[in-house]
């Protein structure tokens, strides 16, 4: 009994100090128009105002979604907070929050449970827009290096990320995708290229990773020098968890550098 005890206290400890680590993303609104985006934000340590510094947007899965400016931080939040991170990560940190009633890009459902079809040319939605907008307006303001802005999302974010690469090429310096998906073809054509890294679970029960499989496989065939793809072994949907835990993530997503724009991969 003095086991579980001490058990569960221990994980309620852990959960309240977590709390307060993700305390130091401050809560934010983005207002553009009649639109809203609810966003948290952490500074790098020893932050200097009036500096422009590097930015990582990230962005959450659906089951994040909401107007709380809260459960966005649940995957990921924990990773940027952490003393180890915070003292290697040298930029701003942005997490924001899409609404229960939309999605980080336009896509349908396949007849598959896993499948998600992308048609070509479908437009950006609001928060994906207000995403832009949002990074923009940092910029302007200079508080943001317009050529280290980097982006990341897992699963409905994966795509919202493949997304906006696509529609707004030479604008990211490097991308990860957990999870995600994204219609190939339209990648490979309107994407610029950029270092990636993909990641996904080989057992993956929600997105299928064979559109992630397709698009590295194609990559590697144009010779792309600065794509990483990791794929799990026995991991489903929450492969999130391993590529948080990658220990070069940060260190490679603050490496890379803005490329010159080219024609193709």
């Amino acid at each position: 009994m003095k086991k579980i005890i001490l058990f569960v206290a221990v994980i309620i400890y852990s959960q309240s100090m977590l709390a307060q680590g993700l305390s130091a993303f401050e809560k934010q609104a983005f207002i553009r128009g009649k639109d809203t985006l609810r966003y948290r934000i952490l500074y790098p340590e020893n932050y200097k105002p009036g500096k422009a510094y590097p930015v990582i947007m990230f962005l959450h899965g659906s089951g994040e979604r909401g107007n709380d400016n809260e459960a966005q931080l649940i995957h990921g939040g924990d990773l940027f907070v952490k003393d180890s991170i915070r003292k290697i990560n040298r930029a701003i940190v942005i997490f924001p929050q899409c609404p229960k009633d939309s999605t980080w890009s336009r896509f349908n459902r396949g007849t598959a449970g896993t499948e998600r079809v992308f048609v070509k040319g479908l437009s950006a939605t609001v928060p994906e827009l207000m995403v832009k907008y949002l990074l923009d307006s940092l910029v302007e303001k200079k508080k943001i290096n317009s050529k280290k802005i980097y982006l990341g999302g897992l699963s409905l974010g994966g795509m919202g990320t493949y997304d906006l690469v696509m529609k707004y090429p030479n604008y990211f310096e490097a991308a990860f995708h957990i999870c995600g998906a994204c219609n190939v073809a339209s990648f490979l054509e309107q994407a610029s290229p950029l270092p990636l890294w993909i990641f996904h679970g080989s057992l993956e029960n929600t997105v299928s990773p064979d559109p992630d499989r397709e698009l590295y496989k194609l990559l590697m065939d144009k010779g792309a020098k600065k794509v990483t793809y990791t794929e799990y072994p026995g991991v489903k949907h929450n492969s999130w968890d391993n590529a948080f835990m990658e220990p070069g993530l940060i260190p490679w997503i603050l490496s890379n550098k803005l490329p010159k724009k080219q024609a193709s991969w």
